[in-house]
């Protein structure tokens, strides 16, 4: 059984960068003071962080 979400990317950050996912959590946590319900989550395909949030009905 597998869950779908539906989420809208607003950021994408390589991880293989020095400091891992640090610069992801920090735009995350910019969003989020902003009211945005951002997240980080790891694209293995593309070897990236992603900064994702809900999408919404009219996306």
């Amino acid at each position: 059984m597998s869950a779908v979400m539906s989420a809208k990317v607003l950021e994408r950050f390589p991880a293989g960068s020095p400091r891992g996912s640090w610069p992801a959590e920090e735009f995350a946590a910019a969003r989020r003071a902003q009211g945005e319900p951002a997240t980080v989550v790891m694209d293995l395909e593309s070897d990236a962080f992603l900064v994702i949030v809900p999408a919404s009905d009219d996306d």
